[in-house]
């Protein structure tokens, strides 16, 4: 498990989840699989509306697109908002598969 901490912000990857905690309380998570086509899929983000407002979804995001980059794998978004943030992050646009 690999954990990104922040000033307020620390971010949990497990087997399937990245989980977000804001000031030590559980604000949000993405889901994700990594399949054997070298694709890493992300499946859900979502974050408390009690939480909304301060780019947690976005710090998500940028977890599994650097555990993508990390272990060279695609991504495949079934969830809106991660496909959004990474089709208007220019340095992410290149690991979405087509």
């Amino acid at each position: 498990m690999a954990t990104q901490n922040y000033d307020m912000i620390n971010i949990e990857q497990n087997d399937k989840t990245f989980d977000i905690f804001y000031d030590a309380e559980k604000a949000g998570f993405l889901g994700y699989n990594k399949n054997k086509e070298g694709i890493l899929e992300i499946t859900h983000t979502e974050v408390d509306p009690e939480f909304g407002g301060k780019g947690l979804g976005t710090e998500l995001v940028k977890a599994a697109v650097a555990e993508a980059k990390k272990n060279s794998l695609k991504i495949n978004s079934l969830c809106p908002y991660a496909k959004k943030v990474i089709e208007k992050t220019t340095e992410f646009k290149d690991l979405l598969v087509e």
